[in-house]
């Protein structure tokens, strides 16, 4: 059975957001065709508290972008964003949530960062999707959304790591693109075993 993931379509990564991706909302079209095509939708949104350990500002002398080690390993800083119940938490107003089986909220917990929709970044500490998934019948993932050099990445690396059967779909992502890190997320990715794909061969396929 196959299922749509869509990664963190919310304002705070499209344009005029706090970590907004480049053309982050450039991928809505795509997104909502590919919505209203699956049976099985699962959206993910990052919702981080107030003075979360991943924000710069919670690191006083460092910048937005800066890596500091924490206890869990290498973690990049970010500026301030997807703050509970702030608009740029939400998903945005053009995506089409209405189809959506389970939201899961990712990166609550205030000292660990949360990219993969099934670990948070100690890649221990589960979400429970894989769980979830299983009991339902569903053993392969087209996943899409924001942004493909982070949270996308992990999530796709991370399903492949469950055992899943993975597919991203290209053009219903976007990336962050730091230092090289889109290009590398697409080779570990491949290396990973995920299949990627056009949307317009998704749709002909189903």
């Amino acid at each position: 059975m196959h299922a749509l993931l869509v990664i963190d379509v919310q304002n705070d990564f499209c344009p005029g957001g706090a970590l907004a991706v480049p053309d982050g909302d450039a991928i809505l079209p795509v997104v909502n065709h590919l919505i209203e095509a699956f049976d099985h939708v699962i959206l993910t949104q990052d919702w981080h508290p107030p003075s979360h350990r991943s924000f710069a500002s919670a690191h006083p002398g460092r910048a937005p972008f800066d890596t500091v080690t924490m206890p869990y390993g290498s973690q990049v800083l970010w500026p301030d964003h997807c703050v509970q119940g702030t608009p740029g938490a939400a998903f945005h107003p053009a995506l089409h949530t209405t189809k959506a089986e389970l939201i899961l909220r990712k990166g609550f917990r205030p000292e660990i960062d949360s990219y993969s929709a099934f670990y948070e970044n100690d890649q221990r500490t589960p979400t429970g999707l894989a769980g979830y998934l299983r009991e339902r019948g569903i053993d392969t993932l087209y996943v899409c959304g924001l942004a493909a050099d982070f949270c996308v990445k992990w999530s796709a690396l991370d399903a492949r790591r469950e055992g899943f059967t993975v597919h991203v779909v290209e053009d219903a992502t976007r990336g962050i693109d730091q230092d090289g890190s889109l290009a590398r997320a697409w080779a570990a990715m491949q290396e990973a075993g995920v299949h990627v794909h056009a949307s317009a061969d998704v749709m002909a396929a189903r």
